[in-house]
């Protein structure tokens, strides 16, 4: 069993097919993947996941295998292997028993690693197996705090003596570039979206958004501030001499093995340049499938018998950082064949996908919204994907492309999904064009998850049953509330997920739409129909525990 190579031992395990072992081992022949292993290649080609493809590692050389993102790390373990080796290797230490120390790896057969690392810390070593993704994110983690003092330390020497002294050499100084290197990643480490630069008269505030509530990274003093900003402007491609205009810019930097890429907005504030940047991972990170979205059972059958549909509408509506773009992606990785000509517009393009032909609008040159879906047209497109209905000219395009035999896909900023298809008609599209074209409408928000660490129980009062809807309102029912620890970083809260409302356009509720029906009509029609309302769907998530009911009033209640 041990001497069995690993790509036959996963054909064995049936984890991927003959036909695709020789793919990989034919890719690995090609100059350009020189060096790389066959599991990078498998993983890269798509055919199995990271931590599948570690599980069956671990299970072939009986090795622990170990998920780094539900332990708890020893920091003294940590510190006696140094971060360069750590990361020259792609090792952590993850414990500490007597004289020996528990190395994480994603490269158990490497002995070198283990010799390098013994003579490094004079400790033996027991491996256990992680995926690489987390053994770097772990490192980032863990290094992270001690490289922040340290940054921290070198700019508070730093002194902007005169305005003028924003030269380009100036702002190449060292501590300035590591503080804006540190922010990005550090930010990225937290899972944020966001990071906000604010200048202030005798401070700079540096706040991120992580879980869709901005949280404090740090404050440096003013004096850097234009150093800063210059750095993050020159790196993105801005005009670093203007300063009294808004600028948008864009850059790259990997962190812990991941490309980010990294859009950045200027604004002039009353004490300097307020900074914007949005943290959005490139093609490293795999498009998220649907059945990762988070919907329920009957959400999800109702999704993917609308994407089914050879041609049509279907809208994805919500507030800005509701996890449209996500949802539509989604759609497109499934929809995307290579028999499919998929062309998108998009404004700005959030993330390259292969074989999708993307146009990215640029308003400075006429290529709008409705210009390019006119040229795309032409372009013999099956499906298409606007990124977003902006005005009446857009959507009646999309409406007739749908009604000439192609599927689109698209969003649109609505509350819910009945009034989605009461702007349409309100946007100038024919009623009657909307009730023959539309499939269907998906309307989403993201709510907070109860970190399952700190999650207090607690029972709903009279007030609160309503709210959930629940049939008895008086016998109070166990629900959680978020509480705060250092695994949730005080907040009660870890991750997100969705919830959605979707709206399938059948026979019933066409005749509705064609008769200028009401929101109220299509909403009663629907829940005819078996839809489950946003507030459905996230009470659903209180009783289960999920989510708490402070979640539930923000995120439903102008619904």
């Amino acid at each position: 069993m041990r001497n069995i190579r690993i790509g036959d031992y996963l054909v064995e395990q049936k984890l991927i097919t003959q036909e695709q072992l020789m793919e990989v081992l034919a890719k690995q022949k090609e100059p350009e993947n020189t060096g790389k292993r066959f599991g990078e290649m498998v993983v890269e080609l798509g055919f199995i996941s990271e931590i599948s493809l570690s599980k069956a590692l671990a299970a072939k050389l009986r090795v622990p295998y170990v998920d780094l993102g539900n332990i708890d790390i020893d920091e003294d373990a940590v510190r006696r292997i140094p971060e360069s080796l750590a990361r020259k290797y792609t090792v952590i230490a993850i414990s500490i028993q007597g004289r020996r120390l528990t190395v994480a790896t994603d490269d158990p057969i490497n002995f070198n690693i283990l010799e390098d690392i013994k003579m490094q810390t004079g400790m033996d070593t027991i491996q256990v197996l992680a995926t690489k993704s987390a053994i770097n994110k772990a490192i980032g983690n863990m290094y992270s705090m001690e490289n922040v003092d340290d940054v921290l330390a070198s700019v508070n020497q730093f002194r902007d003596e005169e305005e003028e002294d924003d030269s380009k050499d100036r702002i190449e100084s060292a501590p300035i570039v590591k503080l804006a290197t540190t922010i990005v990643e550090n930010s990225f480490r937290a899972d944020a979206t966001d990071i906000h630069i604010e200048p202030f008269k005798t401070y700079t505030r540096i706040r991120i958004r992580v879980n869709g509530d901005l949280v404090e990274l740090m404050n440096v003093s003013n004096v850097v501030h234009n150093a800063l900003t210059t750095r993050l402007k020159l790196i993105s491609g801005m005009n670093i001499a203007e300063k009294r205009v808004p600028q948008d810019g864009r850059f790259t930097q990997v962190v812990d093995g991941t490309t980010l890429d990294v859009r950045v907005s200027s604004l002039p504030m009353v004490h300097g340049e307020k900074i914007v940047i949005r943290i959005l991972s490139t093609g490293n990170i795999a498009l998220r499938k649907i059945t990762d979205l988070g919907m329920s059972d009957y959400n999800y059958q109702l999704f993917e018998s609308m994407i089914k549909c050879p041609h049509g509408v279907i809208l994805v509506t919500g507030p800005t950082g509701s996890g449209k773009t996500t949802t539509l992606y989604a759609a497109l990785g499934e929809l995307a064949k290579p028999n499919v000509n998929v062309i998108t517009v998009e404004d700005p393009v959030e993330k390259a996908i292969d074989g999708i032909n993307q146009v990215q609008v640029n308003s400075k040159t006429g290529m709008t919204f409705a210009a390019a879906l006119r040229s795309i047209l032409r372009q013999d497109p099956d499906i298409v994907m606007i990124g977003e209905m902006r005005d009446s000219e857009t959507a009646d395009i999309g409406i007739r492309a749908a009604i000439t035999g192609h599927l689109v896909l698209s969003t649109l900023h609505t509350n819910d999904a009945a009034s989605t298809i009461v702007r349409l008609i309100d946007m100038g599209v024919a009623s009657y064009m909307v009730a023959t074209s539309l499939i269907g409408v998906i309307a989403q928000r993201l709510v907070k998850v109860l970190c399952p660490k700190c999650k207090t129980q607690r029972f709903s009062d009279e007030d609160e049953n309503k709210l959930m809807k629940l049939d008895d309102v008086y016998t109070p029912i166990p629900v959680f509330e978020a509480q705060g620890c250092p695994e949730c970083n005080n907040t009660g809260y870890r991750g997100r997920t969705a919830i959605h409302e979707i709206i399938h356009c059948t026979a019933g509720i066409s005749t509705i739409i064609a008769r200028n029906g009401s929101k109220e009509e299509i909403e009663e029609k629907a829940k005819e129909n078996g839809t489950k309302l946003l507030r459905d769907n996230v009470s659903e998530l209180v009783q289960k525990g999920v989510t708490s009911m402070d979640e539930l009033v923000r995120v439903t209640y102008a619904v």
